[in-house]
């Protein structure tokens, strides 16, 4: 397992790119204006497809419904990057980080090519064929994160986790304020045991997180909307927005596994040290 360093420095490298999620300010905000216009000009039945979004989402957090993924797929996956047999998800826990990195990788590319692939096929009909692209695409984001958290050794048919991963989802379409919010809101989660109850409040069911979804959505799928065309864009606005996803996901994943390890290395030092000192509390003195 790693050493205490080697988890430090991978936490460093976490925290870093945190920081460099708050430079894209300027530019979604300028790129979600033509959205903004067109948004009155969409049609009805595209904004009621967004809108049961919610319900979808709401169904998701408190069942995990349609979108809970197999294991069997990524216990495989991890057991090509160890040699080790995985029976259940509290087995891949214990797997070293490095294995765990390049699990992710391959997961990402795969998730990156089936939504270049759906992109393109919903984006030969322009606007009509959007309309399936939308719950399409979010059903693809679920799993996506999903799966993520089980190479990281945690289980999304848990609750606490179903929260967790519409906290990823949210701070992957958020803006620089949302992603300052959502990080303050998960610094919190990763130090106290009764956090999901709080940051399921913080949420405020799911509708900011479908709304805001639905602007950084709507622009990205703005030349979509032009039948033929729409497969280049879709092709491309798909694989980026999985790839944005999978980011994200592995980042704040890999760093609530490291804190962990963190805390079970101090766990262990401590308990060494108390050991230590009534072993030598203990010694009868030398007469």
């Amino acid at each position: 397992m790693e050493s205490k360093q080697m988890l430090e420095e991978e936490i460093k490298r976490i925290e870093a790119w945190e920081k460099e999620q708050g430079g894209l300010w300027f530019w979604e905000r300028i790129g979600r204006l033509p959205f903004k216009v067109l948004d009155k000009l969409t049609p009805k039945f595209i904004h009621e497809k967004i809108g049961v979004l919610l319900e979808e989402l709401g169904s998701y957090i408190q069942t995990g419904g349609k979108y809970l993924t197999q294991d069997k797929a990524i216990f495989s996956l991890i057991e090509s990057k160890t040699d080790t047999p995985i029976s259940s998800i509290s087995d891949i826990s214990h797997i070293p980080l490095e294995a765990m990195k390049e699990a992710s990788k391959e997961h990402a590319e795969k998730w990156s090519t089936i939504a270049t692939l759906q992109g393109a096929t919903t984006g030969i009909g322009g606007i009509f064929t959007l309309a399936i692209d939308i719950p399409a695409l979010l059903g693809m984001s679920l799993k996506t994160l999903q799966e993520i958290a089980m190479i990281h050794g945690y289980d999304p048919k848990e609750k606490s986790e179903r929260i967790f991963i519409i906290k990823c989802l949210q701070f992957s379409s958020a803006d620089i304020v949302g992603k300052q919010a959502i990080l303050k809101e998960l610094s919190s989660y990763y130090q106290k045991e009764n956090s999901s109850y709080e940051m399921m409040s913080q949420l405020q069911g799911w509708r900011e997180v479908v709304y805001t979804y639905r602007d950084n959505f709507g622009w990205k799928k703005l030349f979509q909307m032009i039948p033929i065309a729409g497969i280049i864009f879709g092709a491309i606005t798909n694989r980026s927005m999985i790839h944005d996803l999978t980011e994200v996901g592995n980042m704040l994943y890999r760093k609530r596994r490291i804190l962990d390890r963190l805390q079970s290395v101090q766990k262990e030092h401590s308990e060494s040290s108390e050991q230590k000192e009534r072993s030598e509390t203990s010694e009868p003195s030398p007469t």
